[in-house]
């Protein structure tokens, strides 16, 4: 019972950790999304709490870095040239 607590408090901490270095919108959706669809397959998997948690920690890494290479690849997007409606193209 202590162990699972003490798992279960790391595991918390690890995420909460995660999301609060999270700086895009995609990167913070990315690791909740992330984190809830490890724990899902981890308990899908492994049947137990470690599992789930070790699937949460694994997903939310996962999904930070899917978001952050969304908020990179938009924000280098926007400033390629491309459509500009109100002002025309600058050179």
């Amino acid at each position: 019972m202590n162990t699972r607590l003490w798992i279960t408090a790391g595991a918390a901490t690890a995420i909460m950790t995660l999301a609060g270095c999270a700086a895009g919108p995609n990167e913070q959706w990315g690791t909740a999304g992330g984190a809830v669809g490890g724990a899902v397959v981890g308990n899908a998997i492994g049947g137990n709490t470690a599992s789930t948690v070790g699937g949460a920690a694994i997903g939310g890494l996962i999904g930070n870095q899917v978001g952050r290479r969304a908020d990179e690849r938009n924000y280098y997007r926007g400033q390629r040239s491309g459509y500009y409606p109100y002002n025309g193209p600058t050179y």
